[in-house]
């Protein structure tokens, strides 16, 4: 028995285009969305206040395609999107989408990479998604000419986003930026339309984002254009009958844009939905207490999207909060971890007039599976299904679970469902189900749900578990086996596994069980082949997948006969060392 979404939720109907791209159903009145002349200013920087009006937002794309087009030889009609890859690794700016906007215009590919990214995790998705020009900032450009180098982009296409001076000096640099080619775009002659066959924007990759897999390094996950405008419609359509009333006359509203845009919940939910609806987003590069609060209190957000490790930080420093004017807030959504339930009533006591929403989703259903319904708020859940969601509960063998309160493996169907991994046959297999209902793939989600039955009487999904063994830390996903395999070709390291441990501050932090190898001599210090491991990782990763859960040492690691790690074992460990010690699981 396929789960649907709840009674009161109307159909996706009609369904989504499937011939136009993504640029146009945004920036178009054509295709729904709020229309232009009502729709406050999409991006506002929020710590300089600098922005654009939605009608400005539109030409400034039209006119950095023109540019773009001149720069890198790039023309609408002429090769396949395959030839025209843009690589973005920036922190997030106002004109982040005007950028993607203006690729897509130019019928290309933009690949957004973690900002948090080393210069040979940039390089590697650079190489992968053959990206042959690359826009970076001022604050990430020592690592992105680097990773450049590497990949043969030369600095002639390199490009800057603008960032406000806090984050990118004063210093004049050797590289054209989005606002100079935007200029230069006045002078070229427009662009020749778009010409698309039906279908197209269903088959098209629009967007190259990198997810990390159960093994090996990130995998490249082909989104079409049809792919986001479908999560666009089911999340503005469920969020419209789901919401309460905005205020009187109040057709938009003001929202946070602090979440990463490399991040398949930023690009989406934030940057597309957002715009799609008239809202204003306002722009932050990253978390900071002050400006993300003075953020609130200075545009007066009513819609917060967050992850748990920053309400973790809400709930726990009153102090500072308390000094700013929060009074704007109405909601708040979170989303990329499961936010506890306990952490989610300590919040509520503070603010006991915000709505505490929580959703779920994963880059390879192109954003939201289900979200919280105002109206019935659960807390630990992740809420209903959107609409043109369809769901499946698999035990492990792969029988079907068709009551509620039982635990298996959540699969799920919708035109969101990507278009599968690039040059990977294998985790296109093992992760997508093809079926013979002509309603599209099933989606293999690896997370381990339960569904149950709210006092409502709707149909909520709590995620209980990962199947997939992935590691969150602050919303990042980072795979024990790309850490395993880089540590095994650390001297000391003979064999290795690495879990996931709790963090108050980030959910979760990465922890390497090692087996020391014969090298290591009986003199050498625990604390010190520990310390030189950890340097190891820090070295040659981003921030989020180093080792701060620590290095234990033993004997052997536990596996299967297959050979396949038993980290519920060392996860077992892990908690029984944590009880001893009077810690917080």
């Amino acid at each position: 028995m396929p789960f649907t979404p709840p009674a009161f939720m109307p159909p996706l109907e009609p369904g989504p285009p499937d011939s136009i791209p993504i640029s146009e159903f945004i920036l178009n009145d054509a295709h729904g969305r709020e229309p232009t002349k009502t729709s406050r200013n999409p991006f506002t920087c929020g710590l300089t206040g600098k922005t654009y009006t939605a009608a400005e937002h539109a030409e400034r794309v039209e006119l950095l395609a023109r540019a773009i087009s001149k720069e890198c030889g790039w023309l609408p009609s002429k090769g396949t999107e395959w030839d025209k890859v843009a690589g973005i690794f920036a922190l997030n700016t106002i004109d982040s989408m005007t950028l993607a906007y203006a690729v897509h215009r130019l019928n290309g590919i933009a690949t957004p990479a973690n900002a948090a990214y080393s210069a040979s995790e940039l390089e590697f998705q650079l190489k992968s998604s053959g990206a042959t020009c690359l826009f970076t900032c001022i604050a990430l450009l020592e690592t992105a000419l680097q990773a450049a180098k590497a990949v043969g982009i030369p600095n002639d296409k390199v490009y800057i986003l603008e960032m406000p001076k806090e984050f990118s000096g004063s210093k004049s640099v050797p590289f054209k930026t989005v606002g100079q080619l935007i200029s230069e775009g006045a002078q070229l002659p427009e662009l020749e339309k778009l010409k698309w066959e039906k279908g197209q924007g269903k088959r098209q990759t629009a967007f190259l984002c990198y997810s990390s897999g159960t093994s090996g390094l990130p995998k490249g996950v082909m989104i079409s254009h049809q792919n986001v405008i479908t999560n666009v419609l089911q999340f503005t359509l469920f969020e419209k009958h789901v919401r309460e009333k905005r205020p009187k006359g109040q057709t938009s509203e003001v929202v946070l844009g602090l979440l990463p845009l490399s991040h398949i919940y930023g690009l989406v939910v934030i940057a597309h939905v957002s715009a799609y609806r008239g809202d204003e987003v306002i722009i932050l590069p990253k978390f900071e207490m002050p400006s993300f609060l003075n953020a609130i209190q200075r545009f007066k957000i009513a819609g917060l999207y967050l992850v748990p490790p920053i309400i973790i930080q809400l709930a726990k420093n009153q102090k500072v909060c308390s000094q700013y004017d929060l009074s704007s807030v109405r909601s708040i959504f979170t989303g990329a971890a499961p936010l506890g339930a306990e952490t989610a009533e300590e919040l509520q006591k503070v603010y006991p007039d915000w709505a505490i929403k929580q959703g779920y989703g994963l880059t390879e259903t192109c954003t939201v599976v289900c979200g919280t319904p105002q109206h019935d708020i659960w807390f630990g859940s992740s809420g209903c299904l959107l609409p043109g969601f369809t769901a499946k509960i698999l035990s492990i063998e792969g029988v079907e679970i068709n009551s509620y309160d039982q635990p298996g493996e959540l699969v799920v169907q919708s035109p969101s469902v990507v278009l599968g991994y690039l040059n990977n046959d294998q985790a296109n297999k093992e992760t997508f189900i093809e079926d013979t209902d002509g309603k599209g793939r099933w989606m293999r989600t690896g997370d381990e749900a339960v569904i149950k039955k709210s006092p409502g009487g709707n149909e909520h999904i709590f995620i209980v578990d990962r199947i997939k063994e992935l590691i969150k830390v602050k919303g990042l996903q980072v795979a024990p086996a790309e850490l395993e395999a880089h540590l095994l070709s650390h001297p000391s390291v003979a064999d290795c596994a690495v879990i996931p441990v709790p963090d108050e501050r980030a959910g979760e932090v990465p922890k390497a069980y090692v087996v020391k190898s014969t090298s290591v001599g009986l003199e050498e210090n625990d604390r010190m082949v520990a310390r030189d491991i950890c340097k190891y990782v820090e070295e040659h990763k981003a921030k989020h997948k180093w080792l701060k859960g620590g290095v234990e040492f033993l004997d052997v690691v536990p596996k299967s006969p297959s050979g396949k790690i038993l980290r519920r074992l060392l996860r077992d460990k892990e908690k029984e060392a944590r009880r001893k010690k009077g810690a917080k699981l």
